[in-house]
């Protein structure tokens, strides 16, 4: 799934990041980047971006670059740990970098950027590679369906 210009596709609907306005710039060769520019309703009460959004940023900018590999396979998020270093403020950049990968897991990292370029936040995370398995002949497992069965 490599891509390096801007676009709102990440290869799967996700209804919360489509909400949340972010913008792919880069997912190829273990790194991604992904702009966001908080909405006045993304904030929290000191009127900086809420950690709960500046995490979503993180672990999706790591999804990225777990995805950018070969294989594009699925990913989702086993671990995160994240730092706040400085408040959020104004267009953030997320700049993540996928450091290992298994047959299973992917280990990554991620940096949000202020306008001027300093750290705001930063995350570590582990995922683990899924995919779509077939059910039958002509149909996969659906992921978004809650009434289907997850595979340990």
């Amino acid at each position: 799934m490599p891509f390096t210009t801007p676009t709102i596709d990440f290869g799967v609907e996700i209804p919360f990041v489509r909400h949340l306005g972010f913008v792919l710039t880069l997912c190829a060769d273990g790194r991604s980047e992904i702009l966001y520019t908080p909405k006045p309703e993304h904030l929290n009460s000191y009127s900086v971006t809420h950690g709960g959004a500046v995490m979503t940023l993180l672990d999706v900018t790591m999804a990225m670059a777990a995805r950018s590999g070969p294989g594009h396979a699925g990913v989702v998020t086993v671990e995160m740990k994240t730092s706040f270093m400085r408040p959020s403020h104004g267009a953030l950049t997320c700049q993540g970098r996928l450091m290992h990968r298994t047959a299973t897991l992917a280990f990554t990292e991620a940096s949000v950027l202020d306008e001027q370029g300093r750290a705001c936040a930063h995350a570590t995370g582990t995922f683990k590679y899924i995919r779509r398995l077939p059910t039958s002949a002509s149909s996969v497992h659906d992921f978004n369906n809650p009434n289907a069965q997850a595979d340990a």
